[in-house]
């Protein structure tokens, strides 16, 4: 997967709101991906949770859409340095979508359509820290913002919240994904600046 985006470089913004260390903040909401936008149909997209064990839990469009949905607002912060204030989203929490799963793993790995992947600690999914989401801002989420629908981690840098998502394995032992294994942070706290490995 070719590398598309090298950051973006706007205008730094004034505020009195507290960021993470070297954040400015934005009023747009800036497209940085990793390849082509993928196009996906609702009709064809499904969400698969897959176990350490190799068992599959899976939910299409409309089942996902039936599931209890939550309305996060959050504030994203991306690597390269810009914060969005006060996001809005619709979606269903990994609480939910975990709460069937039987699962002893300590790591994700979440995958979209289009190839791209992230890790994480499974902690850092549960406890009402994450969520698929499917609307942004009262709509539908657009294609190049990920949609239909998304990976939302916002205690994370952004690039943890993955686009396009298609699933998540759970695993035993950490495996990289995309942009940790060109350099990223393996976790990436924000507060803490973790953008690249050594941080």
């Amino acid at each position: 997967m070719a590398i598309v985006s090298r950051g973006f470089h706007g205008r730094r913004q004034e505020s009195g709101a507290q960021l993470p260390p070297g954040q400015y903040l934005v009023k747009d909401f800036p497209v940085l991906s990793a390849g082509p936008t993928p196009r996906i149909p609702t009709a064809e997209w499904e969400f698969t949770i897959t176990t350490e064990m190799g068992q599959d839990h899976r939910w299409s469009w409309e089942e996902m859409l039936d599931l209890p949905h939550e309305t996060p607002t959050v504030d994203i912060h991306c690597v390269t340095k810009w914060s969005k204030l006060g996001t809005n989203w619709q979606g269903v929490s990994l609480d939910t979508l975990l709460s069937e799963v039987d699962t002893t793993a300590g790591y994700a790995l979440a995958y979209s359509y289009g190839g791209y992947s992230t890790n994480l600690p499974l902690q850092d999914l549960l406890d009402g820290q994450a969520w698929v989401v499917y609307r942004y801002e009262g709509g539908d989420i657009p294609p190049e913002h990920g949609g239909p629908a998304r990976l939302l981690v916002p205690h994370l840098y952004f690039w943890k919240s993955a686009k396009w998502l298609r699933g998540i394995r759970l695993l035993e032992h950490n495996e990289p994904g995309f942009w940790e294994t060109a350099g990223y942070h393996d976790y990436g706290d924000p507060w803490r600046e973790q953008r690249y490995q050594g941080d």
